[in-house]
């Protein structure tokens, strides 16, 4: 018998040149996109104060509207807590409030309270079902409509005196006659006027898009706004905030269906708020793009099922290379059964050629058997053992097959 020498070993793992070769692109593309992140971010730092902010000169920042009341002689005056806004509540005071919907039920009673008790003007910006309800008691709201140019179509002067606005939005049903409504849309209006407290009254506006610097010079938006804020001498700017202390000392939260907007009737509590209400719906949007983008990278870039073709290799390559590298894979997987299976099936086709049997009938144990035992010394259970017995338990067995195998087959040949 020969003694088997082992295949030397061949390495398959990528160099560090090579990780570094597949991953620099990957890498140099994730560095431009920190580095212009970090620099788109600091050129907008300096103007972007949010949404409906009269600091921010963003496209949806209102602070063409907040320079023009100045310009007029009204003060304006940046509150960012309930506590700042209750206290500059007062006859000579309107106070806007930008997001009613993100303050929590207590926070919006106590807003009731103190405008009630003043006689100044509140405007509250699209409040939906549970802040109408409680800002403005008996305010019903109707389904969210497209903001479009809408005629006035009422008696308040204001809305006659600028003409058509982009109105929409959230739109609202008066708990009686003594109301005025304005703007309508689809037959409700957008711009409901409660005066139900003395001088003061209380404005609903069902969008804010006529405030925003990028529609203020377009229809009558910027007349409807300078007459709506600049009725009393001193505009209060709300603007609400999640850190606002007042938001963490009561038993509520931020109402969820509110900040959704929209909604029939005040039925919908919406007292319990989810955390997806607090990332930016760009976000969301853009989250959603590059989920369906990378399916249908992976989509493009995956494996194609199908039938298997044969090519002709570009280059002649050495039997002995071809049987290590397979050996090698068979090791790497622990795949005994199948290399050994490939040694048994090899030595059966010459075997069987050597003792007179056909390449079909080599894998036939019923065929094969009795034709090798008439040319050789090896008794029938061992014989079938070898050529159609089970897998080796380890590598010492596999390698002690091969060579008994290779000692069968010389014993054929020579005999």
């Amino acid at each position: 018998m020969t003694t088997a020498t082992a295949p030397s070993p061949t390495s398959t793992a990528p160099t560090p040149q090579q990780v570094w070769k597949r991953a620099r692109g990957l890498l140099i593309a994730l560095l431009i996109l920190v580095i212009a992140g970090i620099t788109f971010a600091a050129v907008r730092s300096g103007t972007n104060h949010g949404h409906l902010d009269p600091r921010s000169a963003d496209p949806k920042g209102s602070r063409a509207a907040a320079e023009l009341l100045k310009a007029r002689g009204i003060s304006v005056t940046v509150a960012t807590t309930l506590d700042e806004a209750t206290t500059a509540a007062g006859p000579d005071t309107t106070l806007l409030v930008t997001g009613p919907n993100l303050l929590t039920p207590a926070q919006q009673r106590r807003l009731h309270e103190a405008t009630t008790a003043s006689t100044g003007r509140t405007l509250l910006v699209a409040p939906g079902p549970a802040a109408a309800s409680r800002l403005s008691p008996g305010v019903r709201t109707e389904p969210h409509r497209p903001v479009s140019a809408l005629p006035p179509s009422c008696a308040f002067p204001a809305a006659r005196s600028a003409g058509a606005a982009d109105m929409g939005g959230v739109r609202y049903t008066a708990p009686d006659s003594t109301a005025t409504a304005c703007y309508p849309s689809d037959g409700a209006p957008s711009l409901l006027i409660l005066k139900d407290r003395g001088d003061g009254d209380t404005v609903l506006l069902g969008s804010p898009d006529f405030l925003h610097n990028e529609r203020l010079d377009q229809q009558g938006n910027a007349s409807l706004a300078l007459q709506l804020l600049g009725s009393r001498t001193h505009l209060v700017w709300y603007l609400p905030s999640l850190t606002d202390p007042s938001a963490t000392s009561d038993d509520g939260s931020p109402d969820n269906n509110d900040t959704n907007g929209g909604g029939n009737g005040g039925e919908a509590s919406g007292e319990e708020s989810d955390f997806l209400d607090l990332i930016p719906s760009g976000w969301l949007w853009g989250t959603l793009q590059l989920t369906l983008a990378a399916v249908l990278a992976a989509i493009w870039r995956g494996r194609r099922l199908g039938p298997l073709v044969l090519e002709r290799l570009p280059v002649s390559i050495r039997a002995s290379e071809s049987a290590e590298g397979r050996a090698d894979l068979y090791r790497k997987a622990n795949a005994r059964d199948r290399a050994a299976e490939s040694l048994r099936a090899a030595a059966r086709t010459r075997i069987a050629r050597l003792a007179g049997a056909t390449a079909r009938e080599a894998h036939t144990s019923d065929v094969l058997l009795p034709a090798v035992s008439a040319r050789t010394t090896t008794t029938g259970e061992d014989l079938s053992t070898l050529l159609f017995g089970p897998a080796p338990a380890d590598d010492a067995a596999l390698v002690l097959l091969a060579e008994h195998l290779d000692a069968l087959e010389r014993e054929v040949r020579t005999s």
